[in-house]
């Protein structure tokens, strides 16, 4: 399964660096993304190095994942494919 990074977890004046929001085109429900819980997520830089990360819980209510990865992730793979095992 594949989703695309949307923007970092944060809110008016904090960001979070290791936490990502996710959005899975196939997912369209709060419910639907609940049953994601626990699952790995690896995004690949340009470079080739690998990132993983946990799904941790649902986003909002249209479907949308909040992934938590081992580092802080760069401002680059906002909008980039992640794979969801």
């Amino acid at each position: 399964m594949e989703g695309t990074i949307s923007n970092f977890k944060g809110s008016h004046k904090t960001q979070v660096h290791n936490q990502m929001i996710i959005v899975v085109p196939e997912v369209d429900s709060r419910d639907e993304a609940a049953k994601l819980v626990g699952k790995s997520v690896v995004w690949t830089s340009v470079a080739g190095k690998e990132l993983k990360g946990e799904v941790r819980s649902a986003h909002g209510n249209s479907g949308a994942i909040r992934v938590l990865f081992e580092t802080g992730m760069p401002g680059q793979s906002i909008g980039q494919k992640v794979k969801i095992n």
